[in-house]
């Protein structure tokens, strides 16, 4: 499929409900208001196909760029292209749902979200961290350092009252992810998220709300959720 019938098939698949839910979240035009259920007959069509995905992600159509990290072959893309797709990733549905799961299935994905998390740029450190969550919720334990691991939860602890709004959530995010999906570490994350207490997260236009992940931790942990791991991370 070329680049112009992708985008006339996104485009028919467009809602205004959900349009309008996506401009509420952040998003900017152009957009068409696609849910991303109906993405999936789609991308079963076109497989995996990164020129087509680099295209749609140029266009900075937000629907576009959301099924170009579907259909992206993230061990074709490397560390200088991940970052590119940062540079045009203006909020967090982007950043975090997009690039971050994109990069999560790559060889090289530690190695960028490190790098993001110690940007001190708001966008980039959140997809670091989301990215780690991806790959703690997906990958074997046996994959990661469990003393890195732990360097990452006292980082959290010391820094994540005076980090900026959506590195918060994602640091948030990945205290829980921790907690249940990585056992090594999951006491540590639990005694960790007890330290932090509740976050306040201020974002524009919306109300104060707060994030306790010792509480979520320990709801999953009742529901016998320890160890849970995604069969899959992208759609």
């Amino acid at each position: 499929m070329d680049f112009h019938t992708a985008m006339i098939e996104l485009e028919a698949l467009g809602k205004e409900r959900t349009k309008k839910m996506y401009l509420s979240s952040g998003a900017k035009e152009p957009l068409f208001g696609v849910a991303t259920g109906a993405m999936k007959p789609l991308a079963k069509r076109i497989k995996i196909n990164q020129p087509l995905a680099e295209e749609l992600y140029a266009t900075g159509n937000y629907d576009a760029m959301y099924f170009a990290g579907i259909i992206a072959d993230p061990n074709a893309m490397t560390e200088n292209d991940f970052d590119r797709w940062m540079d045009g990733a203006y909020f967090y549905m982007l950043s975090d749902y997009v690039v971050a799961v994109t990069l999560s299935e790559s060889h090289i994905a530690q190695q960028v979200a490190d790098n993001w998390i110690e940007s001190g740029d708001e966008l980039r450190m959140s997809a670091g961290w989301s990215c780690y969550c991806w790959l703690l919720g997906n990958r074997k334990d046996s994959e990661f350092s469990e003393d890195k691991i732990s360097a990452m939860l006292d980082t959290v602890k010391e820094t994540i009252h005076q980090s900026p709004e959506r590195a918060k959530a994602s640091m948030n995010n990945f205290l829980y992810t921790v907690g249940i999906s990585y056992k090594p570490m999951s006491e540590k994350a639990l005694e960790t998220a007890k330290a932090v207490g509740k976050v306040e997260l201020n974002r524009e236009n919306k109300k104060p709300t707060q994030l306790y992940a010792y509480d979520s931790i320990q709801q999953g942990l009742e529901k016998g959720r320890l160890g849970f791991k995604r069969k899959f991370v992208r759609c």
